[in-house]
């Protein structure tokens, strides 16, 4: 018998499509090299013994209960996963200790805290008294069942898919969730920690609730309206009735789901212009920090000093109001990495990576 497992799982960068999953349009993910790892021995008892080294935590879990946990915190993401799959009918017989370790950016954009949620449900099934197949897919599903909606959080689905599956994907969102991956090596990026610390629900929050204001005003006056098959110039026409801001963040958003949609031109063609993409990015993050509002002067330094460096292009990474940027850098991505250092950012050399991997041992 294999009493050991070890489970791991990418982080993430937004390519194109920020703010835009939880708004049922599409996006474009690609995992980085960066990863969350989990190892875990057997117990032979109840309780399942979890250390967070990298942020000084420990957790202990007793499985002997034989029924779901009570929250502790907001956001307590071991309870609830354990709970999302003990609704499936999932059980869970033996104790582990477990060691969970990162090199992904913590609270910055990347996806941490999705990733560490693939990698626990993963781990949760494998152990199992009665597992069940569970494909990546599946894994992404229940992960965000655990994140989101079990405690009524703003956020998309993006995080999850993006970080199970791995690889370059198109999202999208709209009549369900599918999803085409892309099987190329489009060369570095460089990811760029500002250090600065993010209010990741309130800003989700701010936008998503301004944008659903807007749509909502408009249907009221052509319920035919939607994100999906209007565009600008729709919002256009309705611009008498919306506030200053929710006709700045509707507009947004029509201009991200276009930068989506051609960006997956160039996806389909291997990236035939390297150095387009790159300004795609800047455009993209134009309009991030322009109309919505999430960058900061510090990531704004950021990705204008690794462009002078180099870098084709770059934009914010994940929700904005601080965390990560990233910029495309195929050719020298030391000297992007170096500017980013030198603006007094925390810099990462990633490459796209493949998403979960488990192995018994």
């Amino acid at each position: 018998m294999k009493n050991r497992i070890k489970v791991s799982a990418p982080g993430r960068i937004c390519l194109f499509g920020e703010h835009q999953d939880y708004l049922g349009l599409p996006v474009i993910t690609a995992a980085i090299d960066l990863r969350l790892e989990l190892t875990a021995a057997l117990r032979y008892d109840n309780f399942l013994n979890i250390s967070l080294p990298d942020i000084r935590s420990f957790e202990k879990l007793d499985i002997s209960r034989g029924k779901e946990f009570k929250y502790k915190r907001p956001r307590d993401y071991f309870r609830s996963g354990y709970n999302v799959l003990f609704r499936k009918g999932l059980r869970i017989d033996l104790g582990y200790d477990l060691q969970i370790r990162s090199s992904i950016p913590i609270n910055s954009g990347t996806s941490s805290s999705s990733a560490l949620i693939n990698v626990w449900i993963r781990f949760l099934n494998e152990i199992s008294a009665n597992r069940i197949t569970l494909d990546d897919k599946m894994t992404a599903h229940l992960s965000y069942l655990a994140e989101v909606e079990e405690f009524g959080e703003p956020g998309g689905k993006m995080d999850q898919y993006a970080t199970a599956l791995g690889k370059i994907l198109f999202i999208d969102f709209h009549n369900g969730t599918k999803i085409t991956e892309f099987d190329i090596d489009p060369g570095y990026f460089v990811l760029g920690d500002s250090g600065e610390p993010k209010d990741t629900l309130h800003i989700l929050r701010s936008v998503k609730d301004q944008v659903l204001s807007a749509v909502n005003k408009i249907k009221e006056r052509d319920p035919q309206f939607s994100l999906y098959g209007n565009d600008a110039n729709s919002a256009e026409k309705h611009r008498d009735i919306l506030t200053a801001r929710e006709y700045e963040v509707l507009t947004a958003a029509f201009m991200n789901r276009e930068f989506t949609y051609q960006a997956l031109d160039q996806l389909k063609n291997d990236i035939p212009d390297k150095k387009l993409f790159g300004r795609m990015l800047t455009e993209h993050h134009s309009v991030l920090d322009e109309k919505l509002g999430i960058s900061t002067p510090k990531i704004n330094r950021m990705i204008s000093a690794a462009i002078a460096a180099g870098a084709y292009g770059g934009k914010i990474n994940g929700s904005g109001g601080g965390g990560c940027m990233f910029v495309y850098a195929p050719e020298d991505p030391e000297k992007a990495a170096e500017a980013i250092v030198n603006e007094g950012g925390k810099a990462y050399i990633v490459k796209v990576t493949e998403g979960l991997k488990v192995k018994r041992y």
